[in-house]
């Protein structure tokens, strides 16, 4: 019962801090006239993630590998399959240009870049630095694209003078920087026993610490991603909802990885067989499947949603089977692959019908 109450307090505290993250962050961000796509992918999708990258630095330095590599993995897969399943159930989503062009491979790259990191067993320090400073990099260049778009913008519309923003209580930077702060500070209690508890939970329910980072920790560590997209659509904002996801996954692997391998004792940040022959592959193919979805009438349709979610389903059910019973599994793998090559024929139909439509 102890166990439980820490468990549920450090989710709590893991969502109420990253809510606090996000709203002084974005109201800093948006000062700076980044537009919401880019506030989407960089603030709001660092900040949601930010209780990736406590609970993945607190396992580091617990030695919870398996916890720390699979919650990252795990949150990945249940970003794109859960997270813009449900959203897109909600209201079909327009997926913006930039997305399908550039994030979305960047995404795929970086999912690519984590797997060949990887095939020496672990993230070591160099490894962790490689990857941070790609995000920095990364996080750079996507803000001087914007502010340079925004100019653009500007110039091609001398007239109008937009009217001043609506004043609100969070609106003056001094007030900002205490929501972030206090944002910080419930990250870091969250992370520390969302760990302690979900290890004890391991232990307890005979499941391993990876399963365990690569389901509840990942899904509760991804709830302020699920809460940020389903408002974004339906208050009309999906820019923000899909750019959130792909930012999110980008991070996950650049961010949370990155600052794991760095701090990590030696040889570093161990990958565990299973992930690297299973997880790790589910989660690019997720990546992946993005691009050809997103391209069809550029949206993620109800369908589209419903084929997610089941997905998801597919997976977890597949981890428990997997963890409890390896007699199942020959058969679980046919049902998989069936599912699977059904998915593939039914998306080629759809893009071969959406050609030939616009021609």
């Amino acid at each position: 019962m102890q166990n439980t109450l820490l468990f549920l307090a450090g989710l709590a505290s893991l969502i109420i801090g990253a809510t606090l993250l996000v709203r002084g962050a974005s109201g800093l961000a948006l000062s700076f006239g980044i537009s919401p796509l880019v506030v989407g992918l960089t603030i709001v999708a660092f900040g949601t993630s930010a209780p990736e990258l406590g609970v993945s630095i607190g396992a580091s330095l617990a030695g919870q590998n398996d916890l720390a590599v699979g919650n990252v993995v795990g949150s990945n897969i249940f970003n794109v399959l859960f997270i813009l399943g449900i959203s897109a159930l909600i209201t079909p989503l327009v997926v913006n240009r930039q997305i399908i062009s550039q994030e979305v491979p960047v995404m795929i790259v970086v999912s690519v870049l984590l797997l060949l990191l990887s095939l020496d067993g672990y993230i070591g320090m160099i490894d962790g630095a490689f990857l941070f400073v790609l995000l920095l990099l990364y996080t750079g260049f996507l803000i001087r694209q914007s502010r340079r778009q925004s100019m653009q913008t500007d110039a091609g519309l001398c007239v109008e003078q937009k009217p001043a923003s609506e004043v609100t209580w969070d609106s003056t930077v001094p007030v900002q920087l205490v929501l972030i702060t206090a944002g910080l500070i419930a990250l870091v209690f969250g992370s520390d026993s969302l760990v302690t508890s979900s290890v004890v939970f391991a232990q307890q329910l005979g499941v391993s610490d990876l399963v365990i980072g690569l389901t509840i920790v990942a899904a509760g560590t991804s709830m302020p991603e699920l809460a940020t997209s389903i408002t974004a659509a339906l208050k009309g904002e999906r820019d923000i909802a899909v750019g959130n996801v792909i930012g999110s996954n980008t991070f996950n692997i650049l961010g949370c990885l990155g600052a794991s391998g760095l701090i990590s004792s030696e040889p570093g940040l161990l990958i565990s067989p299973a992930v690297l022959g299973f997880d790790v592959w589910v989660m690019l193919a997720v990546s992946v499947a993005c691009l050809p979805v997103f391209m069809i009438g550029r949206e993620i349709s109800r369908w589209n949603g419903m084929a997610f979610l089941g997905y998801y389903v597919a997976y977890v059910a597949y981890l428990i089977v997997a963890n409890e019973q390896q007699d199942a599994m020959s058969h679980w793998r046919v049902a998989m692959l069936g599912l699977v090559l059904l998915t593939v024929v039914t998306v080629l139909v759809r893009t071969i019908h959406e050609g030939s439509s616009r021609r």
